[in-house]
């Protein structure tokens, strides 16, 4: 009995490796805002319940977008960098900017804050982090040939 055939790196129907852990890495960024939401309900001024579900709509609705990586198709691939890369990077840093703009000062913040306040930071700062890597891994040679193959 023989192994079946090893995969080659030529294969261009297979989903390259930077594809596929980029997916993860936005899944996990997803992942983190939606944790993000969750830890905002332990602060004074929580979210309302609708601004909750209106978020994890959003969450849901990228997640598919995200899992449709796995397509192939291109415009999927810009319709990810755009809405998460972009659109999403920006609503991420405005407000922090804004606060430094402001005169807001990191190592003060640092002194006096909660737990779930440096929790949210983390989870930000990760979140960022994670986009960025997931954004880099989507144009990775390997990824724009599987992409550009359609």
């Amino acid at each position: 009995m023989t192994a079946p055939p090893a995969s080659t790196s030529h294969d261009v129907t297979a989903v390259p490796r930077a594809v596929r852990l980029s997916v993860v890495i936005w899944l996990a960024a997803i992942a983190m805002g939606a944790a993000e939401a969750l830890v905002w309900l332990l602060l004074p001024g929580p979210p309302a319940p609708t601004e909750l579900a209106v978020r994890f709509a959003i969450y849901t609705a990228l997640v598919v977008l995200v899992l449709s990586l796995h397509t192939g198709r291109n415009a999927v691939r810009w319709a990810v960098a755009v809405l998460l890369g972009g659109v999403g990077t920006l609503s991420l840093v405005v407000e922090p900017v804004d606060w430094l703009l402001a005169g807001g000062s990191p190592a003060a913040f640092l002194a006096t804050a909660d737990g779930p306040s440096l929790l949210i930071t983390a989870l930000r700062t990760l979140h960022i982090a994670a986009v960025a890597v997931a954004l880099t891994l989507l144009f990775r040679p390997s990824a724009t040939r599987y992409f550009r193959r359609r």
